[in-house]
């Protein structure tokens, strides 16, 4: 189940007493819904297709997708060859990807069962599928409170912004910082989503 706004408003406020710098954030940013995607086999093939690309791109690629197969499921996939899948505009690197998913065979009814270790584990455990995708698919698909993706650039760019560092903090660092986030990180990865979208649309980035 989704955080409702009184759980994200509460998180928030524990959040800015943990950190000056989210303090800083959180006056700033109005508030913001939970981020939500549908998920399964469906949902996680779109997080693979919007691995380094922008979200227009892969947009397209899952719209021809959908359209192509009629249903995008792991039967679906399996039934055409790799220059088949790459015809709707996948890289051969995707296609192999899709396919181990296809073949890994997820059960993700299980999945919402395990814990949040245990379910990280189950999903890179696919070839293709690396940390980043996995937290995000199991906070935005799942709906799981205290996952922070910190391979994500827009919130390495958000903390360097606030902060006016004049570099962008490593993955490896930004885990250590969101550590003391803990068990509000997924509240922190989107308040920083949301004032990363607000500078941006005030030509802060490109």
């Amino acid at each position: 189940m989704l955080p409702d706004p009184d759980q994200i408003k509460t998180a928030r406020e524990a959040l800015a007493r943990l950190d000056p710098v989210l303090a800083q954030i959180h006056a700033a940013t109005p508030p913001f819904p939970w981020r939500s995607k549908p998920g399964g086999f469906p949902g996680l093939v779109r997080m693979i297709l919007e691995q380094q690309v922008s979200v227009v791109s892969a947009t397209a690629i899952w719209n021809r997708l959908e359209a192509g197969l009629g249903r995008v499921g792991p039967d679906e996939v399996l039934a055409l060859d790799p220059e088949a899948l790459k015809a709707f505009g996948l890289t051969r690197q995707k296609t192999r990807y899709i396919r181990a998913l296809a073949e890994a065979r997820i059960d993700f009814d299980a999945l919402r069962d395990h814990d949040d270790a245990a379910a990280t584990a189950v999903l890179t455990a696919v070839t293709g599928i690396g940390r980043w995708t996995a937290e995000a698919y199991l906070m935005i698909c799942d709906g799981r409170t205290d996952f922070f993706p910190a391979g994500d650039v827009a919130l390495q760019e958000a903390l360097r912004a606030a902060e006016g560092a004049t570099v962008r903090p490593s993955e490896k660092a930004l885990y250590l910082r969101a550590q003391a986030w803990r068990p509000h990180r997924g509240v922190a990865a989107h308040l920083l989503w949301a004032y990363y979208a607000s500078l941006k649309r005030r030509g802060r980035f490109p």
